[in-house]
């Protein structure tokens, strides 16, 4: 039966419909599954397994969930796995999802360093890691645009100028990252809660 879940850190836009609660098991298996098909950005895996294909979270809540990642140190996509599986089972679903993306790709990646280490130097497999480069960015501008639209059919006055300028200075080098997380995150807050208000 459906069951209301929680939101912590308070997640979560105003929605019609709520998802069911699946149990911890249940959290392992998409993180494994993830984690070993997922190749370059492994988020636009994790919004198909999450979003489209399970409905744990809706569009809203992924790029809501997605921006407190990029605070938070440590990769996004570990990230993720923490916080969505405690929403949903507490310790026992943020160890279950962590569990899942990290252990079976750190086996598969210790043997296939070692085989890589032996062929690097062959052109035929130069060639494969560059088209799988091409892939994955193909997946990455995918993901942006998809948050993109969402966020700019929610908040348009907010969304469309803060990306441009954020876009803008870190493409050109004005700001870092870092810098730019922590110098435009706290005024595209600011503008979203004066706009509620």
């Amino acid at each position: 039966a459906a069951c209301r879940v929680s939101r912590p850190f308070g997640f979560g836009m105003e929605s019609t419909e709520e998802p069911t609660a699946p149990a911890t098991r249940e959290i392992f298996f998409p993180f494994l599954r993830i984690t070993l098909l997922a190749f370059g950005h492994a988020l636009s895996w994790v919004h198909r397994g999450l979003v489209v294909d399970r409905k744990w979270l809706t569009e809203e809540q992924f790029a809501e969930t997605l921006a407190l990642c990029q605070f938070l140190p440590g990769p996004n996509i570990t990230n993720f796995a923490v916080i969505v599986g405690w929403r949903f089972r507490g310790a026992a679903g943020a160890l279950a999802a962590l569990t899942a993306l990290i252990v079976p790709p750190t086996i598969i990646l210790t043997i296939l360093g070692a085989f890589y280490d032996r062929v690097a130097d062959v052109p035929i497999v130069r060639g494969v890691f560059n088209g799988l480069s091409a892939a994955a960015a193909g997946l990455l501008v995918a993901l942006v645009v998809r948050l993109l639209l969402v966020l700019a059919k929610s908040r348009p006055a907010i969304t469309l100028p803060t990306t441009a300028l954020s876009f803008g200075v870190v493409f050109a080098g004005i700001l870092s990252v870092p810098v730019a997380l922590v110098t435009l995150g706290p005024i595209s807050v600011a503008l979203a809660w004066f706009r509620r208000t």
